[in-house]
């Protein structure tokens, strides 16, 4: 699959098996140079700052998890959905653990199995992402079914 959104190279860039790219980055930094996203999951436990592109707020506090889980299902599955076509980002504060946790869960929707996806992550990402025992745990039982029901390639 030919991808036109991100460089694959750029910065916080994780590739997926099906060749979606997307970026994760922490809020903290500066805005990596080059485009900015068309859309972005913002994953802070306090309203995140306004930005030029459209985004999605899940309130989830730092070292934690989301509060609540249907809405970061759903900001997940379309955050997969639209990585195909456009430039997606996955933000936290700093970028490692929400972040980490939440390219892990778009890793299971794009196909990898949800026992590896946090390996998948720290391989392709971040090293250190996915920081807690319970972020982990998430992502072992985040659900393989995109939210429309159906399984990634269908």
């Amino acid at each position: 699959m030919t991808h036109p959104t991100w460089d694959p190279a750029g910065p916080g860039v994780l590739a997926l098996p099906s060749g979606r790219l997307v970026r994760g980055r922490g809020l903290r930094h500066p805005l990596p140079p080059g485009p900015e996203p068309d859309f972005a999951v913002h994953l802070l436990g306090k309203e995140p700052p306004e930005v030029p592109w459209e985004t999605v707020w899940v309130r989830w506090p730092d070292f934690w998890l989301p509060h609540s889980h249907g809405l970061a299902r759903t900001a997940l599955g379309e955050a997969w959905d639209r990585a195909a076509a456009e430039r997606v980002e996955l933000a936290c504060l700093g970028g490692r653990g929400r972040t980490g946790t939440a390219l892990a869960c778009l890793a299971v929707l794009d196909g990898v199995p949800p026992d590896e996806a946090v390996a998948y992550v720290r391989e392709h990402y971040d090293k250190r992402a996915v920081e807690t025992p319970w972020q982990r745990r998430y992502v072992r039982r985040f659900p393989a079914a995109r939210p429309d029901g159906q399984l990634p390639g269908e």
